[in-house]
């Protein structure tokens, strides 16, 4: 019990004097506004944007309410674009937007959060695999649809109309395209009312885009397999009047056998036809790097080419 009290006594006393044993902390000097934001924007334009993170971020915590504090919020937002941090861009953009709503820049935080969702609509394993990036969870696009829509919207003299302009078209062919595979899922289930209404919406919300004339295609196929013999017909006519070149097919149920169901169509497919539909959409010639031609005749694939995802021959 005696050893008890005189341990508790001694590691009371070494506890309140740690911080004399180790010496008083050492305050860092604050480094000047203007100093930071010099930083910043030296480390911005020799691309060094992880530097110009650490330097923003700084100026932002130490000098919230200095005058360089919204412009610092701005070149936040693209030095976290810039370093591959698109979410902390989207965030920082949305949270510009908040507390600015009417500063003479914002059509520039509206087009950074669209720019940061666009890179998120496809990932680096887009490029080594052959997967269709049209079938990947759209979520980045309708958020970068949106903000390009609302700069377009509500700016349309910004000198960043014209670029969203475009990533918007592309935008709205992947969406379109999107929905029309859903569709096309649904047919092959034979749920024939889901996929007139998802080549309906693509009708209604993405006009003239390049799924347009599939869209319409499934709504005939879909509304005749269900026997509504006007609707099938309406959509039928609205094709021809609008796309009087496409060859309308009507719809054939595949049976698909075993082994193509549990290995996704890689193998033992009865069908010749693609698994899903995809039209040529290129990507802006501002983005980075273009999609190569969907349409374009590729060569038979050998069982093991298929197998491995297009990683061996």
């Amino acid at each position: 019990m005696r050893f008890t009290k005189v341990f508790l006594i001694v590691s009371f006393c070494l506890l309140t004097t740690a911080c004399s044993l180790f010496g008083p902390e050492i305050e860092k000097p604050d480094i000047p506004e203007n100093t930071l934001y010099t930083q910043s924007i030296e480390a911005l334009k020799e691309e060094n944007y992880q530097l110009a993170v650490e330097k923003l971020e700084l100026l932002e915590a130490r000098y919230p309410f200095g005058q360089y504090s919204q412009q610092a919020q701005l070149e936040l937002i693209f030095a976290y674009y810039k370093n591959d941090e698109p979410d902390a861009a989207i965030v920082s953009a949305e949270r510009f937007i908040r507390l600015n709503p009417v500063h003479e820049n914002v059509d520039y935080a509206y087009y950074l959060k669209g720019l940061a969702a666009f890179e998120q609509t496809s990932g680096l394993i887009d490029k080594y695999l052959p997967i269709d990036i049209n079938q990947r969870d759209p979520g980045a696009a309708i958020e970068s649809f949106d903000s390009f829509a609302t700069l377009v919207g509500r700016y349309p003299n910004s000198q960043y109309a014209q670029d969203a302009n475009k990533r918007m078209l592309y935008l709205k062919n992947r969406l379109a395209t999107h929905e029309v595979q859903v569709a096309e899922y649904y047919m092959r289930r034979g749920a024939f009312v889901a996929a007139a209404n998802r080549g309906r919406y693509v009708v209604e919300n993405f006009q003239e885009s390049l799924a347009t004339p599939r869209a319409l295609e499934i709504m005939y196929q879909a509304y005749t397999q269900l026997k509504l013999d006007e609707l099938a017909t309406d959509s039928k006519l609205v094709l021809s009047e609008n796309y009087p070149n496409y060859s309308v097919s009507k719809y054939n149920k595949s049976n698909e056998s075993l082994l193509s169901t549990a290995t996704f169509g890689l193998l033992g497919s009865t069908s010749s036809e693609p698994p899903s539909w995809t039209p040529a959409t290129q990507k802006p010639a501002t983005a980075e790097k273009s999609e190569q031609d969907t349409s374009s005749e590729n060569p038979e694939k050998t069982w093991l080419n298929r197998f491995s995802l297009g990683l061996f021959d």
